[in-house]
């Protein structure tokens, strides 16, 4: 809450924010309405564009707080003035007047319900109590903040040391990441990281250091060879050439593979990843599955609104399915990862696999909680080959 007291408000525009947080309550993505109010608004100053997307994406997230704090007003304009007086810490006047609204009368109690407190649908409040427990309010409130911007050092051209030299040349603060060996963590508000020399250059991608984490649990040989079955834009297929792995990487997106693509053009890992149309053998496998995606909700503010609860059930027997393929297919290593902190997806999917897989032993876990690790939410496992 305390970010939300720091913000320049007094820059705010309801004839910008309004329309684009009416169209949010009504299903659009707060991402495009916040790049579709910017865009068609050019003049906006600095502490107008800041001002502009906090509010957007405020009561995007915050929506349910906000209705419990107006008396269940879903009035977007109501629900900006409670962002602004009750979350903001603005006075009632002031806050009003920006949003163009009478206020409604304060609360004097405070929300007992986890899904009031933190802005929950009714099944993300029932399911992180279930999985999470006592645990399930430092968890919420992890992923009510934007998660921090964190850089991986790109090896094949330099080193984490290096690169924090480099961008301090630009007057980009990092420190380093506590966890992956080449994570640094940009300091300040809204560095200018993709103008950089580093960033044309190719020396980093932003990758969360969790992220990292389940990259390096595959630990490539040199020269052997990974499929990364589900490559999605190639975040780890990047990574994993950056270790001196060559990377068979699949994904049945056309348009995420292209991206990939280009993105290994800048960072010089052409030689290093084949696309692939069609899953083939290789040493090590990495199933980067598709999954329900609830450890990275810090990373979209109305996220968990957008989730549709109906398709969890759906995705252990997707993941089991690939899973199986890469067992046909690797040679030595399998890695399973998620984002998510659902039991379902996660060691119920790995038990059931290995159970079904005597051949394969469990060489390795990683679980990681933004509340626990600073960390997007990430569980993976590696299985090696036994040898006979």
């Amino acid at each position: 809450m305390q970010r939300l007291r720091e913000l320049p408000w007094g820059a705010l525009r309801t004839d910008v924010v309004l329309p684009a947080i009416g169209r949010v309550l009504q299903g659009a993505a707060a991402e495009l309405e916040v790049e579709r109010a910017l865009r068609s608004h050019p003049e906006l100053s600095r502490d107008g564009r800041t001002a502009a997307v906090e509010a957007i994406f405020g009561v995007a997230l915050w929506r349910r707080r906000l209705a419990w704090e107006a008396s269940g007003s879903q009035d977007p304009a109501v629900l900006l003035l409670c962002l602004l007086r009750d979350l903001g810490g603005l006075p009632e006047a002031q806050a009003a007047a920006l949003a163009c609204a009478p206020p409604p009368p304060r609360r004097t109690d405070a929300p007992l319900r986890l899904g009031d407190l933190w802005s929950l649908p009714d099944w993300l409040e029932a399911h992180l109590l279930s999985e999470l427990g006592d645990g399930a309010a430092a968890f919420c409130a992890a992923v009510a903040v934007p998660g921090p911007v964190c850089l991986r050092a790109n090896r094949l051209l330099c080193t984490r040391e290096e690169l924090g030299r480099r961008l301090a040349g630009e007057g980009i603060e990092t420190r380093p990441g506590a966890l992956a060996p080449d994570a640094l963590h940009v300091q300040g508000r809204n560095p200018n990281l993709f103008g950089s020399k580093a960033w044309r250059e190719g020396l980093f991608e932003p990758q969360d250091e969790g992220s990292q984490l389940v990259g390096m649990l595959v630990e490539p040989l040199a020269g052997e060879t990974v499929l990364d079955l589900c490559a999605g834009a190639g975040g780890k297929s990047l990574l994993l050439a950056a270790q001196g792995a060559h990377v068979l990487a699949h994904d049945p997106d056309r348009a995420r593979t292209a991206r990939l693509r280009t993105r290994a053009a800048r960072a010089h890992a052409t030689e290093r990843i084949e696309i692939v149309p069609a899953p083939v053998a290789a040493d090590r496998v990495l199933v980067d599955a598709p999954c329900s995606e609830l450890g990275t909700l810090r990373r979209g503010p109305d996220a968990r609104w957008r989730i549709d609860a109906a398709r969890l059930p759906s995705f252990p027997p997707l993941q089991r399915q690939l899973l199986e393929t890469a067992a046909a297919l690797a040679r030595q290593r399998i890695v399973y990862a998620t984002c998510t902190v659902r039991r379902a997806e996660n060691e119920e999917v790995a038990l059931a696999f290995e159970r079904a897989h005597p051949e394969l032993r469990r060489t390795g876990t990683l679980h990681l909680l933004p509340h626990v690790d600073g960390t997007d939410g990430f569980f993976a496992v590696a299985w090696d080959r036994l040898r006979r």
